[in-house]
């Protein structure tokens, strides 16, 4: 394992110390600044946060920002972050000189994947442990097939002594695939969901699944970005924004998959979504429905405990704390 020096806990403790950062989300605002003084005017609400104060402007939407207050911005040393409306990072204005992001990716790259992929793989297969039993629990049903839960309990404790990332990774797809075909016994069978499958999707279920995914990959995107973190340095994943999967996945079964269930055992009429084509399409109205329930479950202030989280524990050495 890497040594952690001094050093690096004082970088930790220096990129911390810039948060909470400052978000204008939506669409509309204007961003303008004084003297001393960042002023975001949105609809009838105007606030006005001191300039030596915002270390991180996170800008996700569409929004107008003059280019003097850039400038002042910048050289107070404060980064501006540019985000889509569904959190796609577009790109960062920077500070001349500042290496913080480079020095936080070369630390990431060293970091022992092995232990970290290990923890997240446990919290994932324990968020959705729970989540299966607290739905036996209050339907009173069973959902497990015999030797279904021992098998899972045992790929816990067999992911503590995995050396291989390949392994782990295998584990954890392994046990994954169960969740979703143990949680579809709860779902009525007319919906055609079976298990999560690839696209294009041609039952709602998976459908309203990824719909979720990508409103919490956007709110979890946002968060690791702010933090200066490196999106596509995965572990469990790979690939763009890798990481970003990789620390929203032991929060999916809590924020998304609970709500996407009980929406799909309650009355589904056909008029909310239609197969054609091989491929299923959700109706407006429903989309806008799911919209609501998404943005009550997805809890943006665990999201940011967990990223930060990781980015101490990275930083320090100490042991990463996983939320789920």
């Amino acid at each position: 394992m890497r040594k952690i020096c001094r050093k690096d806990r004082q970088f930790s403790e220096q990129i911390v110390e810039a948060y909470p950062w400052v978000p204008v989300t939506g669409y509309g605002a204007h961003i303008k600044s004084t003297q001393n003084r960042l002023i975001i005017q949105k609809k009838n609400k105007t606030d006005e946060i001191p300039l030596d104060e915002v270390k991180n402007l996170l800008i996700v939407g569409g929004h107008s920002i003059s280019s003097a207050t850039i400038m002042k911005l910048v050289k107070k040393g404060t980064f501006i972050s540019f985000f889509e409306a569904d959190g796609t990072p577009v790109g960062i204005i920077r500070p001349f000189q500042s290496q913080n992001s480079m020095d936080l990716y070369e630390i990431q790259k060293n970091i022992p994947r092995q232990r970290y992929a290990i923890s997240l793989a446990k919290g994932s297969l324990k968020s959705r442990l729970s989540a299966i039993g607290q739905l036996e629990e209050k339907k009173n049903i069973r959902l497990f097939y015999e030797g279904e839960l021992e098998l899972l309990c045992k790929s816990e404790s067999e992911l503590t002594f995995l050396i291989k990332l390949d392994e782990i990774r295998r584990l954890h797809r392994l046990t994954s695939d169960m969740y979703y075909e143990i949680m579809s016994r709860s779902i009525p069978s007319e919906l055609g969901y079976k298990r999560r499958s690839p696209r294009p999707f041609t039952d709602p279920v998976n459908v309203m699944l990824s719909f979720g995914y990508a409103m919490l990959f956007g709110n979890c995107n946002i968060s690791v970005v702010g933090f200066r973190l490196n999106p596509d340095n995965g572990l469990l994943y790979d690939g763009s924004g890798s990481l970003v999967q990789d620390l929203m996945d032991p929060l999916k079964a809590e924020m998304i998959d609970a709500n996407v269930f009980a929406l799909a055992r309650e009355c589904f009429p056909q008029s909310d979504y239609d197969v054609t084509s091989g491929r299923c399409i959700l109706s407006d109205d429903f989309i806008r429905r799911m919209i609501t329930v998404f943005q009550g479950s997805i809890n943006n202030k665990k999201i940011l405990e967990q990223v930060s989280n990781f980015l101490n524990s990275v930083t320090t050495g100490e042991e990463f704390k996983v939320l789920y």
